[in-house]
């Protein structure tokens, strides 16, 4: 299956690093996380997770802008690749019900932790396949679901900058602490 290009004098916007994407993930991830498991029934929890799954990347995203909790967080944001807007709704569902998918299958994985570790490790191989194509594509850095609905991550100047600002507080704290420990000696 042939995937169209992007190239890189195409884009006006700066594309987002795979640290923030995986910081905008997790946020979104772990939100939905702490709600669908919740519930004990697998069946039923997997509906709840697809359900909010899509309530927080789909519907959220559509009205804001292009950014869900997570994104909005570590200011990035979605786009379509070839018109350089935020995607229609059923391009976000498509991808979205891919992602969806694949975290479900981590999520399960990581809650059998280490009782069956070829069975964790199984399930947590989706989602690491589908980040490595990150890291294989130099000038685009689109994960496969990123491909196959032709959208793009990047950074925006709306936002809180969670990840930067946690980042500059841990670098004060560690200079007060160093400054600290020079002072009693």
């Amino acid at each position: 299956m042939g995937y169209p290009p992007v190239y890189p004098q195409e884009i006006k916007y700066r594309r987002a690093s795979l640290e923030r994407r995986l910081y905008a993930y997790l946020i979104d991830y772990i939100t939905v996380w702490l709600f669908s498991s919740l519930v004990r029934n697998i069946f039923l929890e997997l509906i709840l997770f697809i359900f909010l799954w899509f309530i927080l990347r789909v519907i959220v995203v559509a009205v804001n802008k292009g950014q869900s909790l997570g994104r909005w967080a570590v200011d990035l944001k979605i786009m379509d690749a070839r018109f350089q807007r935020i995607p229609p709704v059923h391009i976000l569902a498509k991808r979205e019900g891919i992602i969806a998918l694949i975290s479900f299958l981590a999520m399960i994985g990581l809650k059998i932790n280490f009782h069956d570790f070829l069975l964790m490790l199984l399930l947590l191989v989706p989602i690491v396949l589908d980040a490595i194509g990150i890291l294989i594509d130099d000038e685009a850095q689109r994960a496969f679901h990123d491909r196959f609905c032709d959208t793009i991550i990047v950074s925006t100047q709306r936002g809180i900058s969670l990840d930067l600002k946690i980042k500059k507080l841990w670098r004060q704290a560690k200079q007060n602490w160093l400054s600290r420990g020079t002072n009693r000696r």
